[in-house]
C-alpha cells in the first residue's frame, strides 16, 4: 500500500506539472505534503521533514550552481564561446563543421546551462547555414546533442551535481567518467545520426541571426579555452593526485580544499573575472549584471531541486524509502539498470530532465547510500542518461528546437527527439560497460 501511495505521488506530480502547468516548486511542496500524510508522519512533523529536506538539499550544491551560472554567463558575453567556435571551424574546415560545431558545443557545454548555451550557439548554427547553405538541422544537431550531453552527465550542472550531492558520490569521479561516456554518445547521437536527417526542411527564422562581436573585441585563443575549461581541468587534476597519493600530508590536504567543488567554482569565476572581464575591458559594473542576470536564469532550477529534496527527506522520514529498498534490492533489474528505467519513465510522462533526475535520486538514494556494491558516480550517470530518454511535446526543449529551426512537430519528432534517445541509450551501454571495470563506491 505504502508503494502504491509513492506511484500516485509520483503520477500526480506528473499531472500537476503537465496538465496543469503547475510551477515545478510549487508541485514538489504539495506531493511532498500529500506524501506526508498519507505515509503516516504526523501532522507536526510533515513542515519539519520539508524544511530539512530543501535545506540539506540546496546547502551542498547552491555554491556550485550559482557560481557556473555566472561564469557560463560571462563565456557568452565575453566573445569567449564565439572565439572558440571561429577557431574550431577554422581549423576543421567546412568539409567537418559538424565535427567543429560538436567540440563547440561540449567545450561550451561544459560551463554553460543548456538554454542558455542553446541561445547562444543556434545564431552560429544558422550563420554558417546560410553562408555556406547547408541543411541546418544537419550541421546543427551534433552541436546540440553535445550541449545535451554535458547537461545530462557532468558538473557543474545542476542535475549532475544534485545527484552527485543525493548519492554522496565524488564530483570528480563523477566527471571523469561523465567525459568517456560523453565521447561516444555524442558522436552517434550527432555527426552518425545526423547524416539521416540531410533531407529535413528547416528555415530557420532570420531573426534568430544574432550580431556577433567584431574580430578585434574578441578575447584571446588560449584565454577563452582555458577559462571556459578551467572547472573541468581543476576537477580533473585533483581527482587524478588524490587517486595517485593517498597520503595524509599537507599538500594532500591542501588539495583536497582545493579539489572541492565549491572552492574549484570559486577559482574559476575569480580567474575568469579578470582573464574575461577586467582584461576585456568590462567594467565591474557590466560584470555585476552579468553575475546577477546569471543568477536570475538559474534560480527556477534550485527551487525545482529543493522541491525535489523535500519530496526526497518526506520518502526518508516516512520510512517507505527503506521499504522501497529493500523491495528494489529483491527485484530482479540490475540497479544502475533501474535507476535509467526510473528516470526514463518520469522524464517521458513529464519532459522535465531535471525533475526525472531528482526524482528518481529520491527514490533511489537510501538503496544506494546504504549498498555499497553500487558505484555511486556511476548511478549518477545512469539516472542522468534516463532523464534524457525521448524528449517529445511535453519538454520546453522540444519546442525549443523546433520553433527555431522553424520544424514540422514530426521533423522534430524524427530529429531532436531521436538524437536525445540515442544519447540516452548510449549513456547506458556505458554505464553498464564501464561497471565491469570499476568498483563500487
Amino acid at each position: 500500500m505504502a508503494l502504491l501511495t509513492v506511484i500516485l505521488c509520483i503520477i500526480l506530480l506528473v499531472l500537476l506539472v503537465s496538465w496543469a502547468k503547475m510551477n515545478p516548486f510549487l508541485a514538489f511542496l504539495i506531493v511532498s505534503i500529500a506524501a506526508g500524510l498519507f505515509l503516516g508522519i504526523p501532522l507536526g512533523q510533515i513542515s519539519g521533514s520539508v524544511q530539512n529536506g530543501i535545506g540539506d538539499t540546496l546547502k551542498s550544491i547552491t555554491i556550485i550552481i550559482c557560481l557556473g551560472a555566472m561564469l557560463g554567463k560571462l563565456v557568452a558575453e565575453s566573445g569567449a564561446a564565439q572565439k572558440i567556435a571561429s577557431v574550431l571551424v577554422d581549423a576543421f574546415g567546412i568539409k567537418h563543421v559538424q565535427w567543429a560545431l560538436l567540440i563547440v558545443g561540449f567545450i561550451i557545454g561544459i560551463p554553460l546551462f543548456y538554454n542558455t548555451g542553446f541561445v547562444l550557439v543556434v545564431p552560429l548554427i544558422f550563420s554558417i547555414s546560410y553562408k555556406y547553405k547547408l541543411p541546418a538541422v544537419y550541421i546543427g544537431l551534433p552541436m546540440l546533442a553535445a550541449l545535451s550531453v554535458t547537461h545530462g552527465f557532468l558538473p557543474p550542472h545542476p542535475s549532475p551535481s544534485a545527484l552527485v550531492s543525493a548519492f554522496k558520490a565524488n564530483m570528480g569521479t563523477t566527471l571523469i567518467y561523465g567525459l568517456i561516456l560523453a565521447v561516444p554518445a555524442v558522436i552517434l547521437a550527432g555527426p552518425v545520426f545526423s547524416r539521416a536527417l540531410k533531407n529535413i526542411p528547416s528555415h530557420p527564422l532570420e531573426t534568430f541571426v544574432s550580431k556577433e562581436l567584431p574580430a578585434d573585441k574578441l578575447p584571446g585563443t588560449a584565454n577563452s579555452f582555458l577559462t571556459a575549461l578551467l572547472p573541468v581541468i581543476i576537477l580533473m587534476g585533483t581527482t587524478i593526485y588524490l587517486n595517485l597519493n593517498k597520503s595524509n600530508s599537507e599538500l594532500h590536504q591542501i588539495i583536497a580544499f582545493l579539489g572541492d567543488g565549491s572552492i574549484v567554482m570559486l577559482i574559476s569565476i575569480i580567474i575568469a573575472t579578470f582573464t574575461l572581464g577586467v582584461k576585456q575591458g568590462i567594467s565591474l559594473k557590466k560584470l555585476g549584471n552579468i553575475y546577477g542576470d546569471a543568477v536570475k536564469d538559474i534560480s527556477l532550477i534550485l527551487l525545482i531541486i529543493a522541491g525535489s529534496g523535500a519530496f526526497k527527506q518526506v520518502l526518508i522520514d516516512s520510512g517507505i524509502s527503506n521499504q522501497i529498498t529493500n523491495s528494489l534490492q529483491t527485484a530482479n533489474i540490475p540497479p544502475l539498470v533501474l535507476g535509467w528505467l526510473i528516470a526514463a519513465i518520469i522524464r517521458i510522462s513529464l519532459g522535465s530532465a531535471t525533475v526525472a533526475g531528482l526524482t528518481a535520486a529520491a527514490i533511489l538514494s537510501k538503496m544506494v547510500t546504504h549498498d555499497h556494491s553500487i558505484n555511486a558516480s556511476l548511478m549518477v550517470l545512469s539516472i542522468g542518461a534516463g532523464s534524457l530518454a525521448f524528449s517529445h511535446v511535453n519538454d520546453g526543449g522540444f519546442w525549443l528546437f523546433k520553433e527555431y529551426f522553424n520544424l514540422s512537430i514530426k521533423d522534430t519528432l524524427k530529429s531532436w527527439s531521436v538524437m536525445e534517445s540515442i544519447v540516452s541509450v548510449v549513456g547506458l551501454a556505458g554505464v553498464l560497460v564501464l561497471n565491469l571495470f570499476v568498483h563500487g563506491r
